[in-house]
């Protein structure tokens, strides 16, 4: 086990201009404190041979103008943060580490110009321990350079998405005790809760926590863990060690929970708290820290599908990536928060996070949204796109199985994870990447032997590659890129008969939609030009949904997209550089149609009264079809006033009106549930 802050190759620069780190940010903690230091940056590019940089605040990207305006060739270079870091009298005697959760994608660090660590892979947090470096007569200039540049050894070399640069999520400044839970195990929080044996009546966990001894002597001392719902401790233990100076020691704690109480999807995600306290020889504590513990067993059957907690569950998903409209992928918690509620909106029982390990903000709101999540590292393939997503170098390799490894144990303890994901749409003519994901796939067991593994592919299951993980899944978008909607249904019936030992999903399925392209009939846009109807989508998701509905055995969907995303490359849709198959638009303030088709047969918990192609409102066809989304048994129609009669599903939450005759000018159109709800829009009708 590694248990020092990884050494790589340097890319990038930042150097940090005056602390500033307020009470609210702050958090202190016995034997710790730890504050987010994101204000007050200067940012500049290491291409600059005059002038200075600009004020920032993190999180930040290079790349919000110039990649969201769909130009190709946006700046993947490397660029320079500053800032200056007081000494605090506070920290005499203690340890003080950076952490930053994420910088894409290769980073160096430097204190009062040493060199304090260097970081390969843009998902990932790292941290370095800066105590060394620091000077206390005078402010001390942090260093991070940061670039974003294709680096032949670094995952991903490829992707339908853009590839960001800069510091774009928190950096925090860590002081601790030299006797302390590590932060230095590839970037963790240092404790690992295994879930040895879960059921209804007994729940078995084994708690690992690495302790790191950063003094000049060896030391002894103990690790509690307590379990605690709410004020009330529901399970303890504690274990001894012996640690040599300047090195550290994993100490495991058996505990046991009668009962327990488990985390049990949207149903009830219920977390209990487990806390590991380590204290030296003479009994003083020198660090605490917490985390969530959600007690659940799972599986997925290649007949019924998945199963948690003993019960069929079906995963009703939607794919995320982490980046919005003026934002680029420097969001914030707010943003978080707003996708974490749409997708809970929408029903979604599952979320797969492509294509790479998103923030740890989002994991740990899936966790209490009882959302299961699908979490991956950026291997990605060429997809359609004449690059290659593999290497196959030493130094390829090692970069993927450390940002494997980064990925599992830090994201370690969320109940919410069920899967890693090992790949997406992997080529295997030429160099044959089969053998290395084989490795990967025994790689992500030994780290974490709970969980199964999964890629997406897009060749053909006969293929090597679709056995070498626990699981696999497909991207297949029948009727979008080529076929029509209704192959689906018989792609994989074909598929389940052929291999029946296959557990098969569907991680990508969608089709682009513009809420400007309206239309009088339901035809296909084009799709690689700039006509992608919204009443195609919406279409393309009934006939898909129906399909995946209709197979238990599918153990998982995964719609591609929950929002529109940025990828400066596409020249389609209503403007260049965006992917529009999002069911929600780039800003998250408009909800397509095809979302509401989705809301209206997945969540129980909110009525669905949704009239679609509402946005069509100006007209040229007298006679239309009137479609109504509802979770209601009944809904009457109404045109200016007037009943036009009452409707019945006609599967699928959807009701159809035919041929609903139009009057020249405004036109009313209302759809009424029995308990008063009214969902209303006007159209009007413009003859030729």
């Amino acid at each position: 086990m590694n248990m020092t802050v990884l050494k790589v190759r340097l890319i990038a620069v930042v150097v940090l201009s005056a602390l500033c780190v307020s009470s609210a940010a702050a958090a202190d903690m016995d034997g710790r404190t730890a504050a987010r230091i994101n204000d007050d940056w200067s940012f500049r590019f290491a291409s600059q041979v005059s002038g200075r940089g600009i004020r920032v605040d993190l999180p930040h990207t290079w790349n919000a103008g110039d990649a969201l305006s769909g130009n190709a060739a946006y700046q993947r270079t490397t660029g320079v943060y500053e800032k200056r870091l007081k000494y605090d009298p506070s920290w005499n005697g203690r340890r003080v580490i950076l952490r930053f959760e994420g910088a894409n994608q290769n980073v160096a660090v430097w204190v009062n110009s040493r060199l304090a660590g260097t970081h390969k892979g843009g998902y990932t947090a790292f941290a370095m321990d800066i105590t060394d470096l620091l000077r206390e007569d005078a402010d001390n200039l942090l260093t991070v350079r940061v670039s974003n540049a294709l680096d032949q050894d670094v995952m991903p070399l490829v992707g339908d998405f853009n590839m960001y640069g800069g510091l774009y999520r928190d950096v925090w400044l860590y002081t601790v005790d030299p006797l302390h839970v590590s932060l230095a195990d590839y970037g963790s929080k240092g404790v690992y809760l295994t879930q040895k044996s879960v059921s209804r009546e007994r729940g078995d966990v084994e708690a690992a926590v690495v302790v790191s001894n950063s003094g000049l002597e060896a030391t002894s001392g103990k690790v509690k863990v307590t379990v605690a719902d709410g004020s009330r401790i529901v399970a303890s233990g504690e274990g001894r060690f012996d640690c040599q100076a300047d090195s550290s020691v994993r100490v495991t704690v058996d505990l046991s929970i009668k009962n327990p109480h488990l985390w049990d999807g949207r149903k009830d995600p219920f977390m209990y708290e487990a806390t590991a306290v380590v204290t030296d020889a003479d009994g003083n504590v020198t660090d605490r820290v917490s985390e969530a513990l959600g007690l659940r067993w799972f599986g997925v059957d290649a007949d019924n599908g998945f199963m948690l907690n003993g019960r069929s569950y079906p995963l009703r998903g939607v794919c995320r990536h982490q980046d919005r409209a003026e934002r680029g992928n420097a969001l914030l918690p707010e943003h978080h928060r707003e996708d974490a509620e749409i997708i809970s909106e929408i029903g979604a029982t599952g979320v797969r996070l492509a294509h790479y390990p998103q923030a740890e903000e989002f994991y740990g709101l899936m966790d209490r949204y009882g959302i299961v999540v699908w979490a991956e590292i950026p291997f990605v393939g060429p997809g359609g796109y004449l690059d290659r997503g593999y290497t196959a170098s030493p130094e390829f390799h090692a970069n993927g199985r450390q940002q494997l490894v980064e990925m599992i144990r830090q994201h370690y303890n969320h109940p919410s994870i069920c899967f890693w994901g090992l790949f997406n749409e992997l080529k295997t003519h030429g160099d044959n990447p089969t053998a290395y994901v084989g490795e990967l796939n025994e790689l992500a067991h030994a780290e974490d032997p709970t969980r199964l593994t999964t890629g997406a592919s897009n060749i053909d299951a006969s293929d090597p590659l679709s056995f070498t993980t626990d699981l696999i899944a497909w991207n297949k978008y029948y009727g979008w890129y080529g076929g029509s909607a209704r192959d689906l249904g018989r792609w994989l019936d074909d598929t389940h008969k052929r291999h029946g030992d296959l557990r098969i999903a569907i991680s990508e399925y969608g089709a682009g939609a513009s809420i400007y392209h309206q239309q009088d009939s339901v035809k296909p846009g084009i799709l690689s030009g700039m006509w992608h109807p919204e009443n195609y989508q919406t279409e393309f998701h009934r006939q898909n949904w129906q399909a995946i509905a209709e197979r238990p055995y599918v153990w998982g969907s995964f719609i591609w997209n929950m929002f529109d995303f940025g990828a400066a490359h596409r020249t389609e849709g209503d403007r260049y550089g965006i992917n529009d198959k999002g069911l929600v638009s780039f800003d998250r303030k408009v909800k397509k149609d095809a979302f509401y088709f989705y809301r209206a047969n997945w969540n129980d918990e909110i009525p669905t009264l949704y009239i679609a192609e509402r946005r069509h409102d100006i007209r040229s066809s007298e006679l239309t079809d009137v479609t109504v989304f509802a979770s209601h048994p009944e809904v009457e129609l109404r045109l200016n006033g007037r009943s036009l009669g009452k409707m019945t599903p006609q599967g699928l939450s959807t009701f159809v009106m035919k041929g609903v005759r139009l009057v020249p000018g405004v036109n009313v159109v209302e759809a009424c549930a029995k308990d008063g709800s009214v969902d209303r829009v006007e159209w009007r009708l413009e003859r030729q």
